[in-house]
């Protein structure tokens, strides 16, 4: 009996032992994404600002506008350049049709009124510019000022994330590298997340995370772990920095490596 007892026992080990060889690797991992910080040209104070965190935005919608009185008064100013650069060289003109003017004064006047024009359109597009609107299809992660405040040029007022831009990011050991190629599908899994998502590999680090000094002992080399990033299928069933886990499909893993 102690011997049957015993060789069951050894077979169930030999199960468990086999079936833990052949399941699936699974990864911890978490969601991350590339935002888009729509930040102004110049200084300025916040006039109106229509969206909120939350917020689904498309391509062209207004985000927020910036006070623009002294963008206003100088689009004033450059229009009457243009006007007085107009007249000046329709008389340079006149005078030299009737051969009382010389060239050089009418391409001087010529050169004027393209100088002036050009500083009016400067002007138009600095105005136009206090108006920001979303670059792209997607959601409005964060706000960083609100109406009345002053933001510094080139500070980020809004954050948008478009569905595009978020990924799947985990890490694998050295042994496993071999086994995941660009385009493999992955699939993810996660606490309150449906089932079925899946997610196509787009990055493999080349360069191993935390390396250990130069010469490897066995036990170093387990440590080296290389990042891999993933573009999930669905990315609206994700949330950034949600923790999930990742398994690679076996469909994918034996399959030929791309050169």
């Amino acid at each position: 009996m102690i011997r049957l007892a015993l060789r069951a026992s050894l077979a169930c080990l030999l199960v468990l032992g086999a079936c833990s060889k052949n399941a699936e690797p699974t990864y911890q991992g978490w969601i991350e994404a590339n935002l888009i910080f729509v930040s102004p040209d110049e200084y300025g104070r916040i006039e109106t600002q229509p969206v909120r965190e939350g917020d689904r935005v498309e391509p062209k919608t207004l985000l927020f506008t910036l006070d623009d009185d002294i963008q206003r008064a100088e689009v004033s100013e450059r229009e009457a350049s243009v006007q007085n650069a107009k007249q000046a060289f329709g008389r340079a003109q006149e005078l030299l049709k009737k051969a009382a003017g010389t060239q050089k004064a009418y391409d001087e006047a010529e050169a004027a009124l393209r100088s002036a024009q050009a500083r009016l359109n400067s002007a138009q597009t600095k105005l136009a510019r206090r108006k920001a609107f979303s670059p792209a299809d997607g959601t409005v992660q964060q706000v960083y000022f609100r109406v009345g405040e002053l933001v510094p040029a080139g500070r980020p007022v809004v954050a948008i994330l478009p569905p595009g831009n978020m990924k799947v990011r985990f890490f694998v050991n050295e042994a496993v590298l071999p086994r995941i190629a660009l385009d493999d599908t992955v699939n993810i899994q996660c606490d309150g997340c449906p089932g079925g998502l899946t997610a196509r590999v787009s990055f493999i680090a080349r360069t191993a995370e935390f390396t250990p000094p130069v010469i490897y002992s066995l036990e170093e080399r387990n440590k080296l772990v290389f990042m891999v990033e993933a573009l999930p299928q669905e990315p609206e069933a994700l949330r950034v920095g949600q923790p999930v886990t990742v398994t690679v499909t076996p469909q994918e893993r034996g399959k030929e490596r791309p050169k």
